[in-house]
Parts: structure tokens; sequence; C-alpha cells
């Protein structure tokens, strides 16, 4: 696949973050696949967008369903996140 090289100004501490998650596979890869995520999550909002005027609005029990399932997919991303930092600190 094809690349081409822009200049992009970030948050100094946005960067620290990025580069201290990202030095397996480099700030280019992960820089990348954010913006994919964050385009595949505005093709999806405007399917339900289109959803919506089809099929009318999402309920508040809808709605407040699918934020519970997210919560519980970030704790269970936080749980493994920190059992990896404990793992990796005791093998250090």
């Amino acid at each position: 696949m094809a690349s081409k090289k822009v200049t992009i100004t970030l948050p100094e501490d946005l960067l620290d973050e990025i580069r201290a998650d990202s030095a397996d596979r480099g700030l280019s890869a992960y820089v990348a696949d954010a913006l994919r995520a964050k385009r595949d999550r505005d093709r999806l909002q405007e399917l339900v967008v289109w959803l919506e005027e089809e099929h009318g609005p999402v309920s508040s029990d809808e709605r407040a369903a699918a934020y519970a399932e997210l919560d519980g997919l970030d704790a269970e991303y936080d749980r493994r996140r920190a059992a990896r930092s404990k793992s990796s600190g005791a093998a250090a």
C-alpha cells in the first residue's frame, strides 16, 4: 500500500503517551490505526442517523443498555491492561 508523509500537530502529553503505547509497532502505524478507527466510527454514526430516519430514534432504555455494555468492555480492557502491566513489572 502506498504511503504519504504528512505533518500533524498534537498536544505534547498525548504524543508522549502514544509513543509509549506504540513503541512495538511505531507511531505511524498507531496513528494510521487510530484514524481508521475514527473513520469507521464516523461511518457508523452516519449509518445510525440513516437507520433512525427509517426506523425511529433509539429509546433511552436501548441507549442505556448500549452504554452499560461499553462500560463493561472498558472495565475489561482496564483489567487486562493492569494485569499485563503487573506481570511485566514482576518480570523486570
